[in-house]
């Protein structure tokens, strides 16, 4: 008789089909450029203090290895790398995001996959195909659960990543079907991290720990340890434990796989602004309304901020006395946004963040979520600005989708040197941070990336 596969089985079955040629160009182009925005960000959040912290453990990154800590320079275990470049990955919070995984669906995966890689001697091409099904797993399982599963609380970067992170390296380390199934098993079981530690350095600590449990997971199948196969849909498996009955559906997660690709989805987008995302159609409308209006910050009597009710729980933060609240402020980022224009890394160190300014502009300021925008409108990511002057003119602007009509990541490569440049340059040279530029663009044409995460291990 022939049994009904596991959710793992069905998983290890697909990720273990998967190869370099079911790439197309589009999803190529998009592995090159989301790779050359993970590197940047986690070059810039090295030395951010989350990571120095993290560092400072007795027993983390101490021991020597083989494996390259971005803009750290140290030479650390595989499970070291994935750990510290997947904290410094999401320090900043300035890593891509897909719309649908509800999270940064990279930074789980890529330092795991570059930790590999430089251990074991992978190339390029073989690092891209599974950073491409490492993708395709996670948001796959994120349209079986969400968006229960984000409104519970659940941090899906790193629930959901820590799946990605051990697919991914399952399929570099060329782990048969039943090993697969077994690394996401065991994945199940380190799948963690809850939204009430946003705001604080265990938000990118999620990250780092995701990549190392999805690294962990995969080493752990190859060596012959054991999980249950039925861990997802079992009575007390991740399904009902982490969502609940009748909050989720596991057919989600296979119709029309991989045609097209997650990754080609225009629901992911690069960063523009180096803060919680959940924040970034309130900037965009702000920064558009003071463009349109040529408004005079001076004659701001009120602000009032609409924003969708699921981007506000993790957002709302009107008085952020340290970094990492600045972040998770909409109410900072809007009123810095109509002061300034912009939105800067240099916008979150203490000094920007106590400026007199910007206090005078939060205590006339509302956040709340918009009353025409409900928890399953058709748009997740929209915002509304309101500015009230003194001489009382009522101004305002609103994005109904910031990712309507795709376009959310750029075209090219070169579109993305821009960001890459500032957050490398951040800790070294312009001619460094171009030749590592170079060196990223064409990573899948290398035969080993041992020199590209070299060149990556520049000390600030």
């Amino acid at each position: 008789m022939t049994r009904t596969p596991t959710i793992a089985q069905a998983l290890g079955a697909h990720i273990h089909a998967f190869g370099p040629a079911d790439l197309t160009p589009k999803a190529r182009l998009r592995a090159r450029i989301l790779t050359l925005d993970t590197v940047a960000v986690t070059l810039a959040g090295a030395s951010m203090d989350c990571v120095e912290t993290l560092c400072a453990v007795p027993g983390i990154a101490d021991a020597p290895g083989p494996c390259t800590l971005i803009g750290r320079g140290a030479g650390v275990s595989m499970l070291d790398a994935a750990l510290v470049n997947g904290t410094a990955a999401h320090a900043l919070d300035y890593d891509d995001f897909s719309s649908v995984f509800g999270g940064h669906q990279s930074a789980p995966i890529l330092p795991a996959l570059f930790a590999l890689a430089e251990a074991e001697g992978h190339g390029g091409e073989a690092v891209m195909a599974a950073y491409a099904i490492g993708v395709e797993t996670e948001i796959r399982i994120a349209r079986a659960v969400h968006f229960h599963h984000y409104d519970k609380g659940w941090h899906p970067t790193a629930t959901l990543g820590t799946f990605g992170a051990a697919a991914a390296c399952a399929h570099l380390m060329g782990l048969s079907e039943e090993q697969i199934t077994t690394a996401l098993a065991l994945a199940v079981s380190q799948a963690a991290g809850v939204k009430a530690n946003f705001g604080t350095m265990t938000k990118p600590f999620h990250v780092g720990q995701c990549a190392r449990a999805g690294l962990l997971s995969a080493l752990l199948a190859r060596q012959g340890f054991t999980a249950n196969p039925a861990a997802f849909e079992h009575g007390q498996g991740f399904f009902e434990v982490y969502n609940g009955a009748g909050t989720y559906d596991p057919a989600r997660i296979f119709a029309d796989w991989a045609a097209p690709l997650e990754l080609e989805d225009d629901g992911i987008a690069i960063k523009p602004y180096p803060c919680c995302g959940s924040a970034h159609a309130a900037i965009r409308a702000a920064l558009n309304l003071r463009t349109e209006t040529a408004l005079d910050p001076a004659q701001i009597a009120k602000i009032t901020v609409l924003v969708h009710p699921r981007r506000l729980p993790h957002t709302d933060n009107p008085a952020p006395k340290t970094e990492l609240q600045a972040k998770f402020s909409v109410q900072y980022l809007v009123a810095r946004a109509l002061l300034d224009g912009a939105i800067k890394l240099s916008h979150f160190d203490e000094v920007a963040i106590s400026d007199p300014r910007v206090a005078a502009l939060l205590s006339n300021l509302d956040a709340r979520a918009h009353p025409e925008m409900g928890d399953h409108s058709a748009s997740q990511w929209a915002a509304e600005v309101i500015v009230e002057t003194k001489t009382g003119l009522r101004l305002s602007h609103r994005i109904n989708d910031l990712m309507a009509g795709g376009g959310a990541v750029p075209l090219t490569t070169a579109d993305m040197r821009d960001k890459f440049m500032d957050c490398a340059e951040a800790i070294g040279s312009a001619d460094w941070a171009s030749r590592l530029f170079a060196q990223i663009e064409t990573f899948d044409t290398e035969p080993s990336l041992a020199p590209m995460l070299a060149l990556m291990a520049h000390r600030a």
